[in-house]
């Protein structure tokens, strides 16, 4: 009896020895009261992919915007048939003469370029910069569901540097939303999108950096947006919008000293842009007041010289023969303080003043002579168009 107990000692002795060392090392050997073998759980940290509606209210995406302005925003390439001289002789004069055209000097090349442009309307309307199609021969818009087009010129001003196309696609296109003239303020967030450097449709963010820039030398008619957003060769024409996706403004130039951005780049507000674009689609030209005159800058040296009590204003500095402002009474050295009762406060107020006056309309401008101000009834004239071409 003694010799059995001592074989079952040691026999639960050694069990419970083999099944703590199997317990530390080998857990799983062990299993968990059911068949199989229980899974390793581990805690991952997963992004969730936002639903559709989530990302509407997501306010740390601007991809809704994007969503909704992407469609209308438009690829332009254009081309233009070129002639280049075969032979650098046949530029002499004398070798001309007695060789004529006999060596058949002229090549001919293509040269292309692109931009981009925005649908404005269903049917086919398309805004982008005169700049961008002023010169060429052949304009073709690509969508952004990749169809292509010929696109006819509608109308273009160059003085604001908008151009109006416009495609036949057969069924109503994507267009963009108009915002509102006022609805931006410095620090608004802005996307800029468009077809930059011809790699494809691609959407850059900033912020409006200001609002009303002139005298850049740019355009005519100057009322930039300013913005850091990212705007390079090949944007030109394209849309910028607000976060809702609208659009507040036509991308139109950028300054660099080395052809990309350097987060300073101009837009043509879409108040101005809409103007222009309602005129050229219902008569192909933009209608401007025109008096006649050459302005020019007060400065507070040229307003100390004249006797002028401030630099407000801007001084006539010439005055076209048989012009209105020559019929009216203006003479150059005159000082034009208002018009119609709205002061002046430089020159290219001025000028934007005059040219949103109806050509026919008879128009009280308010002025300084020498030490006198006075009064003269001044009927405005059409400005003639400006048909050159942008260098």
């Amino acid at each position: 009896m003694r010799r059995l107990w001592l074989i079952f000692s040691q026999a639960v002795t050694i069990s419970v020895a083999a099944i703590f060392v199997i317990s530390t090392l080998r857990p799983d050997w062990l299993g968990s009261g059911t068949s199989g073998v229980a899974p390793t759980v581990v805690a991952l940290r997963e992004a969730v992919s936002p639903s559709p509606v989530a990302s509407e209210t997501h306010a740390g995406s601007y991809a809704p915007a994007a969503r909704r302005a992407l469609p209308a925003v438009v690829h332009i390439y254009t081309s233009k048939q070129t002639r280049a001289s075969r032979n650098p002789f046949m530029d002499d004069p004398v070798f001309r003469h007695f060789f004529g055209d006999r060596l058949g000097n002229q090549l001919e090349r293509q040269a292309a370029g692109l931009g981009s442009g925005v649908i404005v309307s269903p049917d086919g309307y398309i805004l982008t910069n005169n700049h961008v199609i002023e010169t060429a021969d052949e304009i073709e818009v690509a969508l952004n569901d990749g169809r292509k087009f010929e696109a006819v010129i509608v109308g273009r001003d160059p003085e604001s540097d908008l151009a109006v196309l416009r495609i036949k696609a057969g069924d109503e296109l994507p267009s963009i939303t108009l915002a509102p003239g006022d609805s931006l303020a410095v620090g608004d967030v802005v996307l800029a999108i468009g077809n930059p450097f011809g790699v494809g449709q691609t959407v850059t963010m900033g912020i409006v950096s200001a609002l009303g820039r002139s005298h850049l030398g740019i355009n005519t008619f100057e009322n930039f947006i300013q913005t850091d957003a990212a705007i390079n060769p090949g944007n030109s024409g394209g849309a910028l919008v607000d976060a809702d996706g609208n659009l507040v403004g036509v991308n139109a130039a950028i300054y660099s000293r080395s052809g990309g951005s350097l987060g300073i780049g101009f837009a043509i507000p879409v108040s101005l842009a809409r103007d222009v674009m309602e005129q050229i689609i219902s008569t192909g030209s933009v209608v401007r007041g025109w008096i006649g005159v050459e302005i020019q800058e007060i400065t507070p040296d040229l307003a100390d010289s004249f006797g002028l009590p401030e630099s407000k204003g801007a001084l006539i500095a010439g005055v076209v023969r048989g012009s209105p402002a020559e019929r009216a009474g203006i003479k150059p050295g005159d000082v034009l303080l208002a018009i119609d009762k709205r002061d002046i406060s430089d020159a290219q107020n001025m000028l934007e003043a005059i040219s949103r006056l109806a050509p026919g309309s008879q128009v009280r401008f308010h002025l300084r002579r020498k030490s006198d101000e006075r009064d003269v009834d001044v009927e405005i004239g059409r400005r003639p168009l400006l048909n050159q071409a942008r260098k």
